[in-house]
């Protein structure tokens, strides 16, 4: 079959053959060569075999490039060029001394305003004989939405390499501001044509005299060719940790989440659109004022379940805590010997709107969550959880068993009837559900001592092997199954386990947005770093993003003696700190009122309210058309309960943005140890009116005052920390 490309890229051989080179530099094996071919400027890498590959860093839209100057800062190539439309300038750095990594930067001021309607993406293979059906590529993964904007390919025809290609996307912002463009599905393409293709613009013009980034790239050479799933997903990590350390990152900011915590406990349980009553029992709703759907089990306990371990922090046990416990009984089913969905006193009012809103329908990651978190509080020492949970397993096996440890989408508990297969056509079903299978069959084991947990979480994980990002369905999900892959490698040795667990995050981490979009909506809140519930979602949710933090956090704890992809540690870490500066911006106080959506598919939206958004939008999509999440209420909870140290004798608190191990108070010091990667900065915050010093080893640490009582200290990951007072 023929391959697809546009005129631009069928050109693009003839052009570098006969332009004139203009400059070269040779970095760690591979020659760089610039050229201008009139309509482009390229630099193409001159592999070791020999291979090309062109990489367009500036496109002279309808014009040619004029008065091109070339300057060599010690392998830093600035290029000053003009065309009819305007001004360039462009970088080619290479940041890495002894590495792969270059790295090309184009800025544009028009001299006069006009629209963008056609743009080229950026990567030319270059052949020999000139033809392209001479060569081949695999493309492991790219962009979907307005996640990160990558793509990672092999070149296998001929057998050179793999390119890891990254455009940093905040970059882009304010030409997206200008143009009220997107940043969504920009990098991509088929070969031979794919790369950045920048966003174009047929209503709204790049306006006069204003500096704008047209492209800022980063490319990871290698001259190996991944070949398994392990070695694909694994290779992914390792290169995207590599550019991470570059990759220019906003910074982050403390949220006071104690106050966060009491604002969202009083608006829990004091406000009525929060809460459905039947046969004299108050459920929490799962939207807002949402009275028309049934209360659903999952509800319940994605509130409860950080609720305890708040509680156990505080070392109060809130009137809600009670509350909610009484409602988890009235969710089982005798029919079917389980927990179930929705409530069976009201399951008659579901009105068959959606697949899973009918009776006795289930989504089939929907039967595990519950069930797990019944049994983290089961561990905990809950009886009412320990009775529904353990009355309700044997269910959750049979089903496994049923479907071979392979769930479709939606079945029927009473008959197990298939009602959706898969996700999409030829996709399969919900597969990381075989990974929160296995993690709750982990928790049941430890519960019951009985074999046949353990037996059961083996059977389903080895249905994760060999599916690489595949294995990604829903965020929160693909991270217990991450989790449970890791603790089944510490209880067998068997690396199988291992591999599955680092394609979980490599899915999660494809499934992320490692960029700050400054344009639109967007603009108003902090969004580097956001995880996307599903793989098509449109939009961030709080209720998975909470979950896949806290799942993260204790994933880097337990991962203590592992041997892992050296970049793993490092993204998982930044992903913790990100979070905890982002995700307070899905509470509806936090945002401009003119950003939110006036109208809302499920409940009602209150912007006063502290009760999280579900869907925080692109650009200029307003937020919170989804509706307010009850059951995404646990958010400050959850992170409390996992961020703060407290010494009451001392009237000290402790806050320190990255995952943190082995507190130990001696006499008038606190000891612990940072996790993650001494090449990325963190903070210790010290709530109190005590005079006190930070050191890392044997330096003291500088402070900065954020508020009265509130101290900063900026420390590095793998720090080993004291403080004195």
């Amino acid at each position: 079959m023929d391959k697809k490309f546009t005129s631009w890229t069928a050109m693009a051989q003839s052009d570098i053959e006969t332009a004139e080179l203009i400059a070269s530099t040779l970095q760690s094996g591979f020659n760089f060569e610039l050229f201008n071919t009139g309509d482009s400027l390229w630099i193409v890498a001159v592999w070791p075999d020999k291979t090309r590959t062109a990489f367009r860093i500036a496109f002279a839209l309808n014009g040619h490039f004029e008065n091109v100057v070339v300057t060599d800062r010690k392998g830093l190539l600035q290029i000053r060029a003009n065309t009819r439309l305007g001004k360039y300038n462009t970088e080619v750095s290479f940041p890495e001394k002894k590495g792969h990594l270059v790295r090309y930067t184009t800025t544009f001021e028009a001299d006069f305003s006009f629209c963008i309607p056609f743009w080229p993406r950026d990567i030319v293979p270059l052949t020999k004989t000139g033809s392209f059906e001479n060569t081949s590529a695999k493309i492991h993964t790219s962009q979907i939405g307005t996640r990160s904007g990558l793509i990672y390919f092999s070149l296998t025809r001929p057998k050179t390499g793999s390119v890891f290609y990254f455009q940093n996307l905040s970059a882009l912002s304010d030409y997206c501001e200008a143009t009220q463009t997107s940043i969504g599905e920009t990098v991509g393409g088929e070969w031979p044509e794919i790369g950045f293709q920048l966003p174009v613009s047929q209503e709204n013009p790049l306006p006069a005299g204003k500096k704008v980034v047209l492209t800022d790239a980063f490319v990871l050479l290698s001259e190996t060719v991944p070949v398994s799933e392990p070695e694909i997903t694994q290779s992914f990590i390792e290169n995207l940790a590599n550019v991470y350390i570059h990759l220019p990152k906003p910074d982050t900011e403390y949220h006071d989440w104690l106050s966060l915590s009491q604002k969202a406990m009083d608006d829990l349980q004091h406000n009525k659109g929060c809460w459905t009553q039947a046969g004299g029992i108050p459920y929490l709703n799962a939207y807002l004022c949402d009275y028309k759907t049934p209360p659903e089990i999952m509800v319940q306990l994605s509130v409860l379940l950080p609720l305890k371990e708040f509680s156990d922090w505080k070392k109060i046990k809130p009137e809600l805590y009670n509350e909610l416990k009484c409602t988890l009984p009235e969710f089982y089913d005798d029919r079917i010997e389980s927990i179930v969905r929705w409530l069976p006193a009201l399951s008659e009012e579901l009105d068959n709107s959606e697949e899973q809103k009918k009776e006795m329908v289930m989504d089939s990651w929907y039967l595990h969550h519950p069930l797990m978190n019944l049994a983290r509080l089961a561990l905990a020492g809950d009886k009412i959880s320990k009775k529904l949970l353990l009355k309700s397993v044997d269910f959750a096996v049979k089903v496994a068993r049923h479907f071979k440890y392979e769930w479709p989408v939606f079945y029927k508990m009473d008959t197990l009837e298939v009602i959706r297969k898969e996700t999409e056509p030829g996709r399969g079903g919900e597969r990381d559900v075989a990974g929160s299978y296995a993690h709750l069959m982990l928790l049941v084991w430890k519960l019951t001592d009985n074999p046949l947990y353990f037996r059961e979480a083996e059977k389903a994980a080895r249905k994760l092997e060999g599916l690489g990002f595949d294995i990604f369905y829903q965020a929160n999900n693909t991270a217990f199954a991450a989790t449970a892959l890791l603790e089944l490698f510490k209880l067998t040795g068997k690396q199988n386990y291992l591999e599955s667990s680092f394609a979980c995050l490599a899915g999660l981490f494809k499934n992320m947005r490692l960029a700050e979009c400054n344009y639109g909506n967007t603009k108003h809140y902090p969004n580097f770093f956001t995880v996307f519930p599903l793989n098509e979602a449109p939009y961030s949710a709080a209720y998975e993003e909470v979950e896949v933090y806290a799942a993260l956090y204790d994933y880097v704890l337990s991962s203590e003696g592992i041997t892992m992809p050296s970049g793993l540690l490092l993204l998982l870490s930044e992903f913790i700190k990100y979070s905890l500066s982002r995700m307070p911006y899905y509470y509806p106080p936090m945002l401009p009122r003119d950003i939110l959506s006036d109208e809302v598919r499920t409940g009602e939206l209150q912007h006063s309210l502290w009760i999280p958004l579900e869907d925080l939008n692109d650009g200029w999509e307003k937020a919170g058309q989804v509706g307010q999440e009850v059951y995404g209420a646990g958010l400050p909870f959850a992170v409390v309960s996992r961020q703060y140290y407290r010494l009451e004798e001392e009237d000290l608190l402790f806050f320190v943005d990255y995952p943190v191990k082995g507190f130990r108070k001696i006499s008038n010091n606190l000891h612990f140890h940072t996790l993650g990667s001494s090449l990325m900065p963190c903070h210790v915050y010290i709530i109190g009116h005590r005079e006190h010093k930070v050191s890392t080893h044997t330096d003291t640490v500088a402070s900065k005052s954020i508020a009265p009582g509130l101290m900063q200290y900026a420390i590095t990951g793998n720090s080993k920390v004291k403080i004195s007072w």
